[in-house]
């Protein structure tokens, strides 16, 4: 199980050094990201909260840097696509693919209540609590059946544990990484990408 961030070409962007990806791919974050690769990522972070703020979350500065980033460092609630990804590495086969409609900032429901998660369309992959067991299906809405897979629910959280240490590790190589190319603003970027990431630090 790995955290993914959904990526988009970003031919046109100049404010610090990204990496090269295509469309509607996907970014694992983990603690391997080359500095080109972590600044993708904090990119699209940003990116996803680049919209008007309330008036409460201050005037956006006119700056284009500052602007960029104002959604990041001001918005209480961000939104991060993306989401777990649980693959079969024996049979190599994605059982559950973050959807459009997903936010990688919800990872810790991935366990809550008994009733089913799904994480959007094409395929619309779902994740179901069944007594003390996880049902992961590949494709819920697939007319001729779809790949399924069950694991116990001890091993899933294990699953997630991994996936949050992985976070974790991005995490700190994000704060290296802003240190680097963000020096005025890194402190506050690396706190706002902690709370995008639902991460909660330790002193």
């Amino acid at each position: 199980m790995q955290p993914v961030l959904e990526i988009f070409a970003a031919d046109d962007f100049a404010l610090w050094p990204v990496g090269e990806h295509e469309s509607y791919g996907y970014l694992v974050l983990d603690g391997e990201l080359t500095a080109a690769e972590v600044g993708t990522a904090v990119m699209r972070i940003a990116g996803c909260n680049n919209f008007e703020p309330e008036k409460e979350h201050g005037p956006c500065p006119t700056d284009l840097l500052g602007a960029f980033l104002h959604g990041l460092l001001t918005v209480p609630n961000l939104f991060v696509a993306g989401g777990f990804r649980g693959t079969d590495i024996a049979t190599d086969t994605v059982f559950v693919v973050p959807g459009c409609c997903n936010g990688l900032e919800t990872w810790r429901e991935v366990l809550d209540g008994t009733g089913c998660s799904y994480f959007g369309p094409d395929p619309s992959s779902a994740a179901e609590r069944v007594g003390d067991s996880v049902r992961l299906t590949l494709d819920a809405d697939a007319k001729d059946g779809s790949p399924v897979i069950e694991l116990p629910v001890d091993q899933v959280r294990a699953l997630v544990t991994g996936a949050e240490a992985d976070l974790r590790d991005f995490h700190s190589l994000a704060g290296t990484w802003a240190e680097q190319h963000l020096p005025t603003r890194a402190a506050a970027v690396t706190a706002a990408l902690a709370r995008a990431l639902d991460l909660e630090l330790t002193q």
